[in-house]
Formats: structure tokens, sequence, C-alpha cells
């Protein structure tokens, strides 16, 4: 990514998606020719000149203190994972430090213990760019067997955006999807130098068609916690909640582990699901 471009668009689309009135802002009779926030108004709710901010958007105003950073966020309304893309964005030499170089990614012995210890639900190690480091044997069977896949094609957005099996798998495919696209986002800022993540990137806007239309929407996200819905074409519908965690040590691995309610109708189902793809006993 060029950075001055990704800073530019990314504070364009934050402020375009705040009206005035609930930023605070009274009605000055002046008409807008362009949605949200202006420049002026985005500034005046900063505490910096509107000439300052310009040069910021446009990426010519250089390194910004961390005061400028937390009012511009502030100003903004952003989230917690857009807070984060934005300091990633505007102040590289701190996170610098967090850019991990380009080697192969390991999950330590006690990880992989964990997944197996965990062999009632579905769960999953993922590690830079959405790549899937391991999985257990129920992750395997409700998603798709990322163990027969070659090493590098074991990523999570590839498979969600580019598997035809995906589609037909996940329930809500396109916000899943959406919000997959929205996690590479936050990657790329984090590692705008990563060579692999630029050429999924390329790939994913050549080959999926929504790709486009959804990176260019700079949304970000972190995922920590939530529902998913899956279609299985042995057990029909599955629904879990799952929790995120960062591996100890390793903040670019992160342990996913989806949890089902006692008793549940997808509890039954998992249950088939791990005595249909139990090994057989020697």
């Amino acid at each position: 990514m060029e950075r001055s471009r990704e800073i530019a668009d990314f504070l364009r689309t934050r402020r375009a998606a705040i009206a005035p009135g609930p930023a605070g802002l009274p009605a000055d009779g002046r008409v807008r020719r362009v949605p949200g926030l202006r420049r002026d108004e985005v500034a005046r709710l900063a505490g910096v000149s509107t000439e300052y901010y310009t040069r910021l958007e446009q990426g010519r105003a250089g390194r910004p203190s961390t005061e400028v950073v937390q009012a511009l966020a502030r100003a903004l309304r952003l989230d917690p994972s857009e807070r984060e893309h934005l300091a990633d964005l505007l102040l590289p030499a701190e996170h610098a430090a967090r850019r991990a170089p380009e080697r192969p990614q390991r999950v330590r012995p006690g990880l992989h213990l964990m997944l197996e210890t965990l062999a009632h639900v579905p769960a999953f190690v993922l590690g830079r760019r959405t790549d899937v480091l391991a999985a257990n044997r129920l992750a395997r069977e409700v998603l798709v067997d990322f163990d027969a896949l070659p090493a590098t094609r074991r990523n999570m957005a590839r498979y969600y955006l580019l598997d035809p099996q995906a589609r037909e798998r996940v329930g809500d495919w396109a916000t899943i999807a959406a919000e997959t696209v929205a996690m590479l986002r936050l990657e790329a800022g984090r590692h705008p130098d990563d060579r692999r993540l630029a050429e999924l990137i390329g790939e994913l806007t050549l080959r999926c068609p929504e790709f486009t239309t959804w990176w260019n929407d700079h949304r970000v996200l972190r995922r920590t916690h939530g529902a998913k819905h899956y279609v299985h074409p042995l057990v029909g519908d599955l629904h879990f909640s799952y929790e995120s965690f960062q591996a100890p040590g390793d903040p670019d691995q992160t342990l996913c582990v989806y949890s089902v309610e006692p008793a549940s109708p997808t509890a039954d189902a998992l249950r088939l699901l791990a005595g249909w793809s139990a090994p057989a006993a020697t």
C-alpha cells in the first residue's frame, strides 16, 4: 500500500460516515457538497488547524504526535479496531516493532495440545494474513480440511472468498466475507511491507468479484467474539458462539474456539460428526 494514499482514503471514508448533528456541530446553513463532515469540521473537533488537518489527510504533515492521533480518533468516533489502524498509519515508527519478519510461523506444542484437548468443539489457530496454522478435527469437519490443502493455501480469507463450497456452507456468507476483508485491511496497516499479504490481496482482487468493493470501504476489524452459522452437508445447521484469544508471547497468533449450548441441536450434531470422523481404532 502507498501509505499517504491509505491515510487519505481512511480519513476521508471515516469522516464521510459521520453526520454533523450527532458529532455535536450546529447547522451552519452552508450547502454540503460531500457526505458527512468537512475537513474544517474534523479539524475543529480535533483541536487542530484546518490547514494542518488537510496536510495530514493528504499524507504531507509528517509524523503527528500521539495526542493528535488520539484527538482525531475521538473526533471521528473510531472504534478500537479503527483507532489501532489509524495509529498504524500515522505512527509507523512507534508500531514498527510489531512488524514480524517474513518467516514461517510455527504453533508451539502447548497450543497444539490445547487444540486436541478441545476435541468436542471446533478450534483453530490463525496467524498473519488469516493463515490457518493449526486446526483440530472438528474444525476441519465444520469448515474444510485445511491439513489436506497445500501449506500455502491454508488461509481463512482464501477459503471464505474463493472456495465455492464456502458460499454454501457459511451462513450469511456476505457478512462473514466482508468482515474477513476488514481483518485483512487491519493487517495491511499493521504490516505494510508483507509481500505475501500483498500477493493474497492481489489474488482476491482478481478472483473474488465482491472483494474490491469491500476493500475500498476501508473498514477494519479485529475479531474478538461473536456468532457463526454453518450449514454442514451431513448434519445441517450448526450455530456457534466464538471467542478469539491472542496467544501469550505471540501477538501474531490467535486461538479461535467455537462453543455450543449444552444439549442443543448443534451439540448433538457435533457428537455425530465426531463419531463419523473419528479415526478407526487399531
